[in-house]
């Protein structure tokens, strides 16, 4: 079990370096990709699947209730949680199609479609992507490996530099925290 924990803890670490020496300049512009759109009035669309549904949730509670200050209310929506519609488009259309039409519903032009996919290839993740282009909707994802094809439909990427899922997801919860953090400190201070 200690080799399973340092080899697990060695991984994040080296991860996390990697991502700090070549991302950082991805990470001010995610940070204020997410600043400007709420600033501007705008509103948060995250979506993922399995753990990055999860995440999804969490960032979006960030957003809308507090991380580490009091403060008004920021509009976000995690697209994962209303069953209902979910398995509604998923049975009557195409499971590929419940962040799409969840976009194509509440997205309008300026609002921010936030993806997340370990791979970059989840098929519900591009077709949400796809449809906030098309609608004039800002788009960011967070991926893994190489960025997958979500990378190019993105107008901002953060990519973890691994193909390990757990490691992936633990760094998309960092960047998420940080990004909500900065976010929310600017906004405090009126910058």
């Amino acid at each position: 079990m200690i080799e399973n924990l340092e080899r697990a803890f060695r991984d994040l670490l080296m991860t996390l370096e990697a991502m700090l020496r070549d991302q950082q300049e991805e990470l001010e512009r995610a940070t204020g990709l997410v600043q400007g759109v709420l600033a501007s009035g705008h509103k948060v669309l995250l979506f993922g699947n399995g753990g990055s549904a999860a995440q999804a949730q969490h960032i979006a509670a960030e957003l809308v209730n507090r991380l580490r200050h009091d403060r008004a209310a920021l509009p976000a929506l995690a697209l994962t949680t209303d069953t209902s519609v979910l398995t509604s488009v998923a049975n009557d259309r195409d499971f590929s199609k419940i962040f799409s039409r969840q976009i194509e519903a509440l997205g309008r032009p300026g609002d921010l479609a936030w993806g997340l996919t370990t791979s970059g290839r989840s098929p519900n993740v591009l077709e949400g992507l796809r449809e906030a282009r098309q609608r004039g909707l800002k788009t960011m994802v967070f991926s893994g490996g190489k960025g997958g094809e979500a990378k190019g439909l993105a107008d901002v990427a953060l990519v973890v530099p691994s193909t390990d899922v757990p490691r992936i997801q633990e760094i998309h919860l960092l960047l998420g925290h940080v990004i909500c953090e900065v976010v929310e400190a600017r906004l405090r201070e009126g910058n």
